[in-house]
């Protein structure tokens, strides 16, 4: 190291209750049928069609852009749990967690900022103050990255890469499912079931029901995580031609002594700290409950000349409760004072509506096929959040501020008296809309060429935290363009240019709103298959631009009206390449390894995203001992990413490159019971996962987890 289970939503229970009574009514009398049959080559890539990028429904191989995918098996032999998790373990994106709540993720040098779910486009709050980035992965089937902009389905956003979290579907017509016991390292407790049926004779009708509940306690003093998910669907094939799919997902998360920020960094005369991994700076009646109630919709009509239909309605609704404490300062050595604490209260709710349909279809021209999409999207986020003051507070500057004496001592603050009523702190709508269309035209039998774009409008108005707020940008026209040439069965070239917008809402010195922020993605690549298509491969190269970034104009004159000016910078650049192999080489083997390298300046060649790593390697490989013990699979893999660092007001932190090796091996006790171990970070590695520097006051990190083991039993049916 250098120094440099609480549901609350009772409709969503009780349907899901009587769907599983429904189950076990009629299980006696099912077949099986399998309905949108995912094709798996190995247990790490699928070949099913993708909607991600382009909308077309074109395959992993046919899409001109990055694409990796965390499968459901993958899921499992790593035990992975959440969103978080996925963004640490999948090829090109790196994770900062800046408390145990917020995270952020970065791709090629930037920010993060688009998800789908179903490949429908949502809106994720800053760094997911909500706890979307902890969300757990359960319920989805897959987990897709997308690398490049994706301005085309996601409308505003960063150049960086797209999440698509794709949920498990009703599929099964005969009864099955599996339950997953897991205990783990400090008194985790786990409990997973996964349950599919169909509910009547014939099997148009099908329902699926996943529940999970999860108490653990911490490397961190004190705190402990609790956190309940259900989700529940159902199926109906209204006709041969006809699919509507209805369901909800309830996730719920209420650590006790959670943490806002991270730990001082820096003593006050100027040299670094070490603490333990354990230190916090919680106490025991700190809280960030976070609840997330999902509803939605689908209807998938295929037309008699193959033409598809696709309707979506989402509802996404948050909820966060939170009584936090954030600590400030620099420690004297000798004594352990010096830090100041924030006392923070608030509630606060986002409902998200979101509507989606889409046409898409083959048609001739010219003695070829092509294929046509055309779509339209309309979202409205409202989001309150109400704080309330601490009573007796010292609320100098305008907020609470408290010392906390000798931080080697720490046991937390007492609980403050809290103001019952309370200050509307942010009262924001946000709209967008867009309207896209695109094409694949295959000019030859080996060359495609892919041309689309998108009308985006995107407003926000409101107020937050005192500020008003009223900006946004109608009609941007953001350009997709693709081309892939297929050298030979086994190898296709493809290169591709996309766009993505950010409106901004900076002003220039004519007081004027700024253009959005304009995104660009330049990319070259080689998609192979090897081995009758059990191993895939994928080399890129790209280029990114954000152009008309606000940077701060230094010959504006202030005035009544305007204190600042901004004008629009061109050239904020990120340049580097991409390796990927994933696949099954032999009988028994699955592997998925990848590596990503990049260098990101500003208009000044300065470096931007510093505690992004530039350069990562990723791999993660399980090896079933086919003809010697079939029973037995072993595996395991390394994360390493290089340098990275936080620098501000003089102070700069180091974190020197580093590797997370793990560890996992399952053994079938029987056709249907298995017993799995994993070791996540064998080494013990000690490190930063979160920094930022902003002079010695205001210099703080986080650390990582370290070493801890995991046991699950597992059934099917």
């Amino acid at each position: 190291m250098s120094n440099t289970v609480k549901f609350r939503k009772l409709p969503l229970v009780v349907a899901t209750q009587m769907a599983l009574f429904s189950m076990a009514a009629v299980a006696a009398d099912k077949t099986e049928k399998d309905v949108e049959r995912i094709e798996v080559v190995g247990k790490y890539t699928v070949t099913e069609n993708i909607d991600t990028a382009t909308g077309l429904g074109l395959s992993l191989r046919e899409t001109p852009q990055s694409v990796s995918v965390l499968t459901e098996q993958r899921l499992k032999d790593q035990n992975i749990n959440t969103v978080l998790e996925t963004v640490k373990n999948a090829v090109g994106v790196s994770a900062t967690e800046v408390d145990n709540v917020r995270s952020s993720f970065k791709a090629r040098g930037f920010e993060v900022t688009n998800y789908q779910i179903d490949g429908v486009p949502l809106a994720w709050s800053l760094a997911g103050d909500s706890g979307e980035t902890v969300a757990d992965v359960a319920i989805y089937e897959r987990v897709e990255f997308v690398r490049g902009a994706t301005g085309l389905l996601t409308g505003a956003g960063e150049p960086s890469a797209s999440i698509n979290l794709v949920r498990k579907h009703a599929d099964s017509t005969a009864l099955k499912g599996n339950v997953d016991v897991q205990t783990g390292s400090w008194n985790r407790q786990q409990l997973t079931a996964d349950v599919a049926s169909g509910l009547n004779r014939s099997g148009t009708l099908r329902g699926r029901v996943v529940g999970k509940y999860l108490k653990s306690d911490s490397y961190w003093d004190q705190f402990e995580d609790n956190s309940n998910v259900l989700y529940g669907v159902l199926e109906a094939d209204l006709s041969n031609s006809t699919l509507i799919r209805v369901g909800g997902s309830y996730q719920n998360r209420d650590p006790k002594a959670a943490t806002w920020g991270a730990l001082p960094a820096m003593y006050s005369d100027g040299t670094y700290i070490d603490w333990d991994t354990s230190k916090t700076t919680g106490a025991d009646w700190t809280r960030w409950e976070t609840t997330n109630t999902n509803y939605f919709a689908n209807l998938n009509h295929s037309f008699a000349n193959g033409w598809q239909l696709v309707a979506n309605y989402n509802r996404m609704a948050y909820e966060k409760d939170s009584k936090l404490l954030y600590l400030y300062g620099a420690v004297d050595k000798a004594t352990g004072e010096g830090l100041s604490a924030q006392r923070y209260r608030a509630y606060g709710e986002s409902d998200q509506n979101s509507f989606d349909v889409q046409l898409k279809g083959d048609y001739q021209l010219f003695n070829q096929s092509h294929e046509f999409v055309v779509g339209a999207i309309t979202s409205t986020q409202d989001i309150e959040t109400d704080s309330y003051t601490p009573i007796g507070g010292d609320m100098s500057g305008g907020y609470d501020r408290v010392d906390v004496g000798n931080f080697y001592q720490w046991a937390g603050l007492p609980q403050p008296e809290w103001e019952n009523t309370p200050v509307r702190a942010e009262d924001v709508t946000i709209k967008q809309k867009g309207l896209y269309a695109a094409t694949r035209i295959s000019a030859t039998d080996a060359l495609k060429f892919i041309v689309g774009g998108r009308v985006s409008s995107w407003d926000r108005e409101g107020i937050w935290y005192g500020a008003k707020e009223d900006y946004g940008n109608n009609g941007e026209f953001v350009p997709y363009v693709g081309a892939l040439l297929d050298l030979t069965e086994q190898h296709r070239l493809y290169a591709s240019y996309t766009e993505i917008f950010k409106a901004q809402d900076r002003r220039d010195k004519n007081n004027e709103l700024l253009d959005p922020v304009s995104g660009k993605s330049y990319e070259l690549g080689l998609k192979s298959s090897f081995l009758d298509d059990r191993l895939n491969t994928t080399v890129a190269v790209f280029q990114i631009q954000q152009d008309n970034l606000a940077v701060v104009d230094s010959t504006f004159v202030p005035n009544a009206e305007q204190q600042t000016a901004y004008y629009g910078a061109d050239g904020t650049e990120s340049k580097g390449f991409e390796l990927e192999v994933v696949g099954k080489p032999i009988e028994g083997w699955n592997i998925s390894a990848g590596y990503s390298q990049f260098e990101a300046e500003d208009a000044y060649d300065l470096k931007v995203n510093t505690d992004s790593p530039r350069k990562q390697f990723k791999l993660f490989t399980t090896y079933q001992f086919v003809d010697a013990l079939p029973e037995l699979t072993v595996g395991g893999g390394v994360n390493w990413q290089s340098e990275t660092y936080a620098e501000g007001g003089g102070a700069r932190l180091t974190q020197q490159s580093y590797s997370l090796v793990n560890l996992m091996a399952r053994y079938d006790v029987a056709t249907n019971l298995n017993l799995q171990l994993n070791v996540a970070n064998l080494l013990d590695e000690k490190y930063y996962n979160y920094m930022t520097a902003w002079g010695t006051s205001y210099t703080m990190y986080r650390y990582g987890t370290p070493r801890n083991l995991s046991f699950s039993v597992n059934y099917a049916f």
